[in-house]
Formats: structure tokens, C-alpha cells, sequence
């Protein structure tokens, strides 16, 4: 009897240390959950929330480099600005160079996409961005970043204007966007 009782508690200590947790993908592991507009929807358990810089910051999540980026992207979520999709979008887009031989069009793709119910204008622009930490500020000094992206929603929900802007390095813009528009699709 004490052989046996042997044999089991060897066999339940072999199972327990070869026995392994299933691994959750990137796109199960959860986040904070945001409420946009009255909708909800957690965020990749990558982007990591930080409290906004500054005042017109509704919300901001860093979301950590790609592996031979210098610097991180962030995500800034922006609400009750004013000014229409075609307006924003061109405001946007001037905040890039084109890479050299493209205009600012061709380094630029607009489309229309649905948050909830409401439709929404999404940028995504490529080249050189014209960093400003406080870009309202005409004695703030801009700093060019070459080799970055932007995406960028302007959103009119029932009861707020919402503009979401993921920026950084095109690799890491590009690591993230699947999860960045796997969420947007997610708010309800």
C-alpha cells in the first residue's frame, strides 16, 4: 500500500511539472477598460496607461517600441474638439513631410470606418512628423522625426467629438495597429 501510495504521488508530481498553461495571444490578454461615448472596450494588455500630459488630453496609453525603434508610440484620445472631419484631417496631415518624391496625398489614406453605430474618417499617414510637445504653443519647438506614422479618427458620437491619434515609429505603429483597430471595432 505505501509502494502505491508512492507511485501516485510521483505520478501527480511528474503531471504538475510538465503540465503547461495554455498561452493567451496577444489579442486575448485584456487591458484597462475604456468607456468612449457610453461604449466599452478593453485594451491590449501592451498599451500601458499613463496620465495625460496635458489638459486637452482626454486619455493617453504608451505602447512600447518595436524591437529596433528608438522611442515608444503612444495612443492619445482627445475629446470635445472642435472642427469638422475634412478639417481636422487636413490639420493632421500637415503635421508630416512626405517622404521625398510623394506629396502629402500620396503618403496619406483616408477611409471611413464605423465606431458602434456612428461612421467615423480615419487617416493614416507616413513620412516625417512635426513633433511639438505643446503644439498650440507657436513658442513651442518642433522637432522632426523622420521614419513615423500616424493613424488618426475623428469620431462624432451622440454626445462628444473624439479624436483618437496612435503616432511613433512606422514599425511600431505597424506592430500595434491590428490591435488598435481591433478595438475601435470592439466599442459598443
Amino acid at each position: 500500500m505505501k509502494r502505491i501510495w508512492y507511485l501516485v504521488v510521483l505520478a501527480v508530481g511528474i503531471a504538475a511539472c510538465t503540465y503547461e498553461t495554455p498561452s493567451l495571444s496577444a489579442q486575448d490578454k485584456k487591458g484597462e477598460v475604456v468607456v468612449i461615448d457610453g461604449m466599452k472596450a478593453a485594451v491590449p494588455a501592451e498599451w500601458k496607461d499613463e496620465k495625460p500630459a496635458n489638459r486637452m488630453r482626454f486619455m493617453q496609453f504608451k505602447l512600447p517600441k518595436a524591437k529596433d525603434d528608438k522611442v515608444d508610440a503612444e495612443l492619445i484620445i482627445f475629446k470635445g474638439l472642435g472642427g469638422s472631419a475634412e478639417q481636422n484631417i487636413a490639420r493632421w496631415k500637415a503635421m508630416f513631410v512626405p517622404p521625398q518624391g510623394k506629396t502629402i496625398e500620396e503618403a496619406s489614406k483616408v477611409t471611413e470606418i464605423k465606431i458602434g453605430k456612428e461612421k467615423a474618417a480615419y487617416l493614416d499617414v507616413s513620412g516625417t512628423y512635426k513633433h511639438k510637445d505643446a503644439p498650440f504653443d507657436p513658442k513651442s519647438k518642433e522637432e522632426l522625426r523622420p521614419g513615423f506614422r500616424m493613424l488618426n479618427i475623428h469620431y462624432e458620437g451622440k454626445d462628444d467629438a473624439y479624436h483618437f491619434r496612435l503616432v511613433g515609429p512606422a514599425a511600431t505603429v505597424e506592430q500595434y495597429k491590428k490591435g488598435f483597430d481591433d478595438w475601435l471595432q470592439a466599442l459598443k
